[in-house]
């Protein structure tokens, strides 16, 4: 680990923070804190303020109350001191000039900045260094913007929705990458939609809904928070979906021809009563939730119960 990113204190804190646009609250009062070495995931639904959240922690936004501090410092004050790294969907890339020029300015800026071949190379781009930037495929612009959010040695990378338009190999070797940061102490905090990523990447997920922080935790613990279980099986012949609507502690529901997919907050309970309605389910599978469907039960409750 190294000694900048193993400090005392948290890498970076939101106490409270609110933004607004207009009579709508972006950021809702949000507290948390990032600590060295973490590779963390932020989740939720479109409008759930995670972009405005990035923009809070990156300074590009100011907070209406709270405060945000990173590294013990104004947001901005850690970006001049070469300690933060932001990948952003929103950036643009300059024309006319080759990848290597503009990865080797990128270095040039930064206070603690890497060899330009070395940066090249982590994000593998060196076979494209002479492409002028404005000919790049989408999945090469992003790993572009990747070499230059790691140019420097940052303390925290900032990535929002990194690895869109990479293939499955180039997406595979960003994480292998960004997995090497976290193990050397840095922190990486990552915006994104792919929930399978954030399954298997992430050591923390932070799920925002409506501004708020709606759930904190592994992805284990996410899981569990969402209290319930998959029930699957096949039925034969016609099937009548009034009593399978009237099972206990179902969440969901859904029948697709002779398979019926079930959302239970006690999968036993509903599968006891299943048999006790005469049902004979076949290929019957009773599983937890992945976090894709954990989070679609969490942001659905809240949705219902904010209604």
């Amino acid at each position: 680990m190294t000694t900048t990113a193993a400090a005392a204190g948290p890498v970076a804190a939101f106490d409270q923070v609110i933004k607004a646009y207009g009579d709508v609250r972006a950021v809702d009062g949000l507290t948390l804190a990032l600590h060295p070495g973490e590779t963390v995931a932020l989740l939720g639904p479109n409008g759930a303020g995670k972009s405005t959240t990035l923009d809070l922690l990156l300074g590009l936004r100011n907070p209406d109350r709270g405060s945000v501090r990173v590294f013990g410092t104004g947001p901005r004050e850690a970006i001049v001191a070469g300690r933060v790294g932001a990948m952003l969907q929103s950036g643009g890339l300059m024309d006319e000039v080759t990848v290597a020029e503009l990865v080797g300015l990128g270095c040039a800026l930064h206070p603690r900045p890497y060899p330009v071949a070395d940066v090249l190379a982590r994000a593998g781009i060196s076979k494209i260094a002479g492409r002028k930037v404005d000919k790049l495929s989408g999945g090469q612009a992003q790993r572009v913007r990747f070499a230059l959010a790691t140019a420097g040695a940052n303390d925290l990378i900032v990535l929002d929705e990194p690895t869109t338009g990479m293939d499955v190999s180039a997406r595979r070797a960003f994480w292998s990458t960004m997995r090497e940061q976290a193990d050397q102490g840095r922190t990486v905090l990552f915006a994104t939609h792919y929930l399978e990523e954030a399954d298997a990447i992430a050591d923390r997920v932070l799920v925002l809904h409506r501004g708020r922080l709606l759930a904190d935790g592994t992805a284990a613990e996410i899981k569990a928070k969402a209290g319930a279980r998959r029930v699957s099986f096949e039925l034969e012949g016609p099937i009548d979906e009034a009593p399978l609507r009237a099972l206990p502690c179902l969440s969901a529901i859904d029948i697709s021809g002779q398979t019926v997919r079930i959302r239970s907050t006690d999968a036993d309970t509903t599968v006891h009563a299943l048999y006790g309605i005469g049902v004979r389910p076949r290929n019957l599978e009773v599983a937890g939730l992945g976090l894709e469907q954990a989070f679609v039960a969490l942001t659905e409750a809240e949705e219902a119960r904010q209604s």
